[in-house]
């Protein structure tokens, strides 16, 4: 498929689950052949190291009671008593893999609602305190080795200003996200945010993609479906968006396998190529051509004038009314599932003399669809 980077799970709680210093050695097997067999195909690796152990874990006793070393369980989700027992494992890591290692990713969604990952009260403030613990200590242990903090799900930026406040600045060298709605839009919410705190490092889009599950259902992970082709198009059209957002550094589609309650991968669940293998394998193989045009039809229905079309997937989008030099209307929408858009103009602009153009933010009115009627 071309490509450089692939991210994966090294749970903490599987790699030193009865112990601070005692790694499990068919842990540390498996995640040596990852990183070994990644870095023979030419491929760096971003860990995303959670997961507490049992041993670790600041859950409530009632948790920790029922806490199974090795298992996935309640205690697992919430940050660690000390936050140097994580810095001790993501320094190991980088010691242990170094260059081999794209960048160690410091914990999974913080702010996620569902408190799969981190759980607990005054998130922002526990989190920053892993992350100040870790930097210096991964640093130490590879200094070039590249920290990610973050792994946000919010874009609207409320839980990235507590960690502001949290005192997060500088112990991280970029701050990654995880964006499946209005992947463009978001990206540039959050980087705004950033810009408003003086914090220039660089976003790494390293979650976001579409589930393959239309028809059989109609929502997957919170996430609409959409169909193996519309999938490929639309993974193809961000890719080629992104190779033009100067702050974003490195983007990661989710991902390469289905499993068996998500079809979010490019290959199927048996490993045969859905559409969106083949359309990742040419975009990272080519020069990043221009993304799909917006496309615009008008057409009278009764005593209004529909306009409806189609435009790359990922930013909300805008339409203009113009009668002669005149901008008489204006609305701010979003495509569909299938990035298509039908939207009525009011009656009273009439039938005739009206021009009208429709533009995604991301790039403008300078590379609008433009029709008149």
């Amino acid at each position: 498929m071309h490509v450089k980077i692939v991210r994966a799970d090294f749970p903490w709680s599987t790699l030193e689950p009865q112990a601070a210093g005692t790694i499990d050695p068919r842990a540390l097997a498996f995640a040596d052949r990852l990183v070994g067999d990644a870095a023979a195909a030419g491929i760096r690796v971003v860990a995303t190291v959670a997961g507490t152990p049992c041993w670790a874990s600041a859950a409530p006793p009632s948790l920790v009671a029922r806490c199974r070393p090795g298992q996935d369980n309640a205690a697992s989700s919430w940050p660690p008593r000390a936050p140097a027992d994580y810095a001790a494992i993501v320094a190991f890591l980088a010691r242990r893999y170094g260059s081999q290692l794209a960048a160690i990713e410091v914990w999974n969604e913080p702010d996620q609602s569902n408190e799969f990952y981190f759980a607990g009260p005054h998130k922002a403030a526990r989190y920053a305190a892993v992350l100040r613990a870790a930097y210096p200590a991964i640093k130490q242990a590879s200094p070039s080795l590249p920290v990610l903090a973050g792994s946000l799900v919010g874009s609207n930026g409320v839980f990235l200003k507590s960690l502001y406040v949290a005192g997060i600045m500088g112990y991280y060298d970029g701050l990654s996200v995880h964006f499946y709605n209005l992947t463009l839009a978001s990206l540039r919410a959050i980087h705004e945010v950033q810009f408003s705190f003086g914090d220039t490092k660089p976003l790494w889009l390293d979650e976001f993609g579409w589930s393959s599950c239309w028809p059989r259902h109609r929502i997957q992970q919170e996430q609409a479906c959409v169909t193996p082709r519309v999938q490929a198009a639309n993974l193809t059209s961000m890719f080629r968006a992104l190779a033009r957002t100067p702050y974003v550094a490195a983007a990661l589609a989710y991902k390469l396998q289905d499993s068996t309650l998500e079809d979010f991968g490019m290959l199927s669940t048996s490993g045969g190529h859905k559409p969106a293998f083949s359309a990742i394998s040419h975009v990272m193989a080519s020069s990043y051509a221009g993304v799909s045009p917006v496309l615009l039809n008008l057409r009278r229905a009764g005593a209004r004038i529909l306009a409806s079309g189609s435009a790359p997937v990922g930013d909300f989008m805008e339409l203009e009314a113009f009668q002669g030099s005149v901008l008489r209307y204006t609305a701010t929408f979003i495509l569909d599932r299938f990035n298509h858009f039908r939207i009525p103009l009011p009656k009273v602009l009439g039938t005739h003399g009206l021009r009208v153009r429709v533009y995604q933010y991301t790039t403008g009115p300078a590379r609008d669809a433009e029709k008149t009627i």
